[in-house]
């Protein structure tokens, strides 16, 4: 059996775990330098705050219907999440950690065991322990897995927050009632191919033929669709390594100046090889990327892009963020009002075996001086230790202009209690 255990409202409810004030009250919480609204509470939702409305167009509208409203408050989001599925791996030692506020749980050898309790068991040590809602589906297969929470998530009152498809009657249910739209993998554009298959809901994608979905489709269709039957086909990921590491931003303010540019830069370029480090990878190529405000447009828009390939492979933060740097200078362009900045590593190999280079080759002292750096920052975090030309300040530049204390990451920042 598997089961798909998933956060109830998760960006709302890590606002509501330490300020208990905002219960039932309707919450939005913002995007990067706090643009678009990206996750809402039920509440919100009935309202009627759309999922990516920009703030400064809504801005009233939240006013006047009370709307709490939050800049993403990542480092809070993180650490809840870590502590919601550490307390997963209590109930099996197979998780699939899917999403920041979901997980898959394959349950082996557990054929004795009562799921119904067992799901209740999971959401009520979660609900103690951390004080985050959450909703159980379990099922035969990762699929239908999903459906179940869909339902648990649905009618909360009827299921108690936990749902079992564990017989025939059920899933032909479950997969009756689910529109074709809603199952999990199938996206709008299949969704409408489906449709014009007089695929209303998930019984009907089931029923379609085999050979016609994989002719049709592709062999990744075909096994959501035996999965959906009720035949294991999807199993759990496991961990690999990134064939490409990102890490791009868009800067608090639009930049017209090369330092403040090639700061951003620097920064996302050490956040890249900080990356290639936890995974035990090194890169040999570098895509660095500059564009201006597109939303601007009164103004000169210009966007750019270049490949860097390294010499050597390496991870060392000085090596990529100085041909990082580097590489922006060569595409910034004078006059031009930048809003966006990017840097992917690709090219990754494993760090203790690729291929060397007779004549270049890294410092050898870059390694040591790398572990160190990751050691202390990890001990101490915030990023203590950062290169002469990043900001010592922050890490991101982001606007931020409503966000919610770091409860649990930040020890100025921690709850007080008051007794009397």
């Amino acid at each position: 059996m598997y089961a798909l255990v998933d956060c109830n409202n998760f960006y709302a409810s890590c606002e509501r775990v330490f300020n208990p004030s905002l219960r039932n009250q309707p919450i939005a919480i913002l995007s990067n330098n706090d643009g678009c609204v990206i996750s809402r509470s039920d509440e919100a939702k009935v309202i009627g705050l759309p999922m990516g409305a920009p703030i400064f167009k809504w801005e009233n509208f939240c006013k006047e219907k009370n709307i709490q409203v939050f800049s993403s408050n990542y480092p809070l989001y993180g650490d809840m999440s870590n502590r919601v599925m550490k307390i997963l791996e209590q109930f099996t030692p197979d998780v699939e950690v899917y999403s920041i506020d979901e997980a898959f749980l394959e349950f082996k050898g557990f054929e004795n065991y009562n799921f119904d309790d067992y799901g209740k068991q999971i959401r009520q040590r979660i609900l103690k322990w951390t004080g985050i809602p959450t909703s159980v589906g379990i099922a035969p297969t990762k699929a239908l897995s999903k459906v179940a929470n869909k339902i648990a998530r649905k009618f909360p009152e009827q299921t108690k927050g936990v749902y079992i498809i564990d017989s025939e009657d059920k899933r032909i249910k479950a997969l009756k009632w689910i529109k074709i739209e809603d199952v999990w993998g199938i996206g709008r554009r299949l969704s409408k191919r489906l449709k014009l298959e007089n695929c209303v809901s998930a019984l009907d994608f089931v029923k379609l033929p085999d050979n016609w979905v994989l002719k049709n489709f592709s062999i990744t269709e075909w096994k959501l669709k035996k999965d959906l039957e009720g035949i294991p086909t999807l199993k759990l990921d496991e961990i690999k390594n990134k064939h490409a590491i990102a890490t791009t931003r868009s800067f608090e303010y639009t930049f017209s100046d090369i330092d403040n540019i090639k700061e951003r830069v620097s920064t996302f370029a050490t956040s890249c090889a900080e990356k290639l480090r936890k995974q035990q990878s090194s890169c040999h190529m570098m895509i660095v990327i500059l564009s201006s405000d597109s939303h601007e447009k009164d103004l000169e828009q210009h966007k750019a892009s270049t490949v860097v390939s390294l010499p050597y492979p390496t991870n060392s933060s000085l090596t990529i963020s100085k041909c990082a740097v580097k590489a922006v200078t060569s595409i910034f362009k004078s006059g031009i009002k930048y809003k966006r900045a990017g840097v992917i590593v690709t090219g990754i190999v494993p760090t203790n075996n690729h291929q060397l280079d007779l004549f270049q080759y890294e410092n050898p002292k870059h390694q040591p001086l790398m572990r160190a750096i990751d050691s202390m920052n990890m001990k101490y975090k915030d990023y203590k230790i950062k290169l002469g030309n990043q900001d010592l300040k922050r890490t991101w530049k982001m606007r931020q202009e409503r966000l919610s204390p770091r409860y649990t990451t930040d020890i100025n920042n921690i709850i007080t209690v008051k007794c009397k």
